[in-house]
């Protein structure tokens, strides 16, 4: 990868993976013009209880299908660089890829309980962070508690987003999508041993 190369992080349980992430992450290579997106496929998120989560190499395996795209990278990296906590896979990603570029993606679920994630505020000053819309989520989300601090460097659009001091934060609309990983796992509980991917 060349020096500029620009990844954008998606972070997360896949549990499952489903077309609404496909959707989003191609709709952000294309708005934020970055040269990969990289599904960081947690060995096991801090914040959700164990049970019910299907075994990673499930997760990777169905993730990797539904994504199929050359600019979609499905990783475990995680689990390669011991490290469980965002804010310490961070650092290690740009001291493993100093050329890379990266920014962090998230939806605004997640950004009503980001408050709950260790070092958050260390998470934004690592990297920009670019929060997804999701129906339900984002009018809420703008009164979370991190957004009580983070409101001081949201920014009103993601144009040169790789020249932000940080820390930085912008909300991005890419279009709704509804589906959801709880909403699947209801209708499809064996979803780890089903074959279609097109949810």
């Amino acid at each position: 990868m060349k020096k500029g190369y620009s990844v954008g992080l998606l972070g997360g349980s896949f549990n499952p993976a489903h077309g609404g992430h496909r959707r989003m992450s191609l709709a952000a290579l294309q708005r934020l013009k970055l040269d990969e997106i990289w599904w960081l496929v947690s060995p096991q998120n801090p914040l959700k209880p164990a049970a019910g989560m299907a075994s990673l190499s499930a997760r990777l395996a169905y993730a990797r299908a539904v994504a199929n795209h050359p600019r979609i990278r499905v990783t475990a990296i995680e689990q390669q660089l011991g490290t469980q906590l965002t804010a310490d896979t961070i650092p290690a990603l740009k001291a493993r890829f100093p050329q890379v570029r990266f920014l962090w993606l998230m939806g605004a679920d997640n950004l009503l309980q980001f408050h709950r994630w260790a070092d958050w505020r260390g998470i934004a000053r690592e990297v920009p962070i670019v929060v997804l819309a999701r129906p339900d989520y984002t009018g809420r989300s703008q009164f979370s508690p991190a957004m009580g601090w983070l409101r001081h460097f949201r920014r009103k659009s993601p144009a040169n987003w790789r020249s932000w001091p940080l820390p930085a934060i912008v909300v991005v609309n890419l279009g709704h999508d509804s589906r959801s990983a709880t909403a699947i796992r209801a209708r499809t509980p064996d979803w780890a041993t089903h074959q279609d991917t097109s949810a």
